[in-house]
C-alpha cells in the first residue's frame, strides 16, 4: 500500500510539472485565457495512463502508475500539439474567407454558412468557396492521421424531407471538393441532419441563416 501511495504522490508531482509548462493561450473568440490542447492532452494522457498502470496486478513496486502517466502524457501531449498546429495553419489560410474556425477540446470545427458556400436552395458550390476548401485540403495533406466529418444543416423552413436531402447533398458537395483536392476518402465521413440540429432560433431570419450551414469537424485519429 505504501508503494502505491508513493506512486500516487509521484504522479501528482508529474501533473504539476506538466501544468507548469506553457499551459495557456488566448481564445481567439473570447480573448480569455484557456488551457492549450498540448497541455490538455498531456494531462488527460497522464491520468489515463496512471490508472491503467496502477491496475497492473504484478506491479509490486508501485511504479506502474508513474510509468503510465509518463507514457500517457507523451501520447496525449503529441496529439494536442498536432491539433494546435493544425488549428494555427487553418486560421492562417482561412483569413477573410468567411469560414469560421472554432476549437472545442480535441475537435477543430470549420463552419461554412450557406450564404458563402452555396447558391440559393442549391447544393452547387459557389466558386468563391473552392479556394478555401483547397487550402483546407492542403493543410490536411500534412496531417494524415486527422479525420474529417462533414455535416450539412438547414433551417426549419419548408418540407423536412427536402431539408434532409438538401443537407446531405450540400455536405457531399463540400466533401467532393476536398476529395478533388487530394483528401483520401477513408478519412471522410459525410452526413446530413436537415433541420434537426439548430444552433440558433428558427423564429428570425438571422437565426435561420445561422442554421443553414455545413460544418467540418477535424479530429485526431
Amino acid at each position: 500500500m505504501l508503494n502505491k501511495k508513493r506512486a500516487a504522490v509521484m504522479v501528482l508531482a508529474s501533473l504539476f510539472a506538466i501544468s507548469g509548462c506553457q499551459t495557456t493561450r488566448l481564445n481567439a473568440a473570447t480573448g480569455e485565457e484557456e488551457t492549450n490542447a498540448t497541455t490538455q492532452g498531456a494531462l488527460v494522457g497522464c491520468v489515463g495512463g496512471a490508472i491503467a498502470g496502477a491496475l497492473i496486478k504484478d506491479d509490486k513496486r508501485g511504479k506502474g502508475a508513474l510509468v503510465g502517466c509518463a507514457g500517457g502524457a507523451a501520447v496525449g501531449g503529441a496529439i494536442g500539439y498536432n491539433l494546435d498546429q493544425q488549428e494555427a495553419e487553418l486560421r492562417k489560410v482561412l483569413v477573410n474567407s468567411g469560414v469560421q474556425v472554432q476549437r472545442n477540446g480535441d475537435t477543430i470545427r470549420l463552419i461554412m454558412a450557406d450564404s458563402i458556400t452555396f447558391q440559393t436552395a442549391s447544393a452547387s458550390l459557389n466558386p468563391s468557396i473552392k479556394n478555401p476548401l483547397r487550402s483546407v485540403a492542403k493543410v490536411m495533406d500534412r496531417y494524415e492521421k486527422s479525420r474529417l466529418v462533414v455535416s450539412g444543416h438547414t433551417d426549419s423552413q419548408g418540407d423536412a424531407n427536402y431539408n434532409m436531402q438538401l443537407s446531405q447533398s450540400r455536405a457531399q458537395a463540400v466533401a467532393n471538393q476536398l476529395l478533388v483536392n487530394g483528401v483520401e476518402p477513408s478519412r471522410l465521413i459525410v452526413q446530413g441532419f436537415g433541420e434537426n440540429m439548430p444552433v440558433c432560433s428558427n423564429k428570425t431570419s438571422n437565426g435561420r441563416a445561422c442554421n443553414r450551414r455545413v460544418e467540418l469537424d477535424i479530429t485526431s485519429n
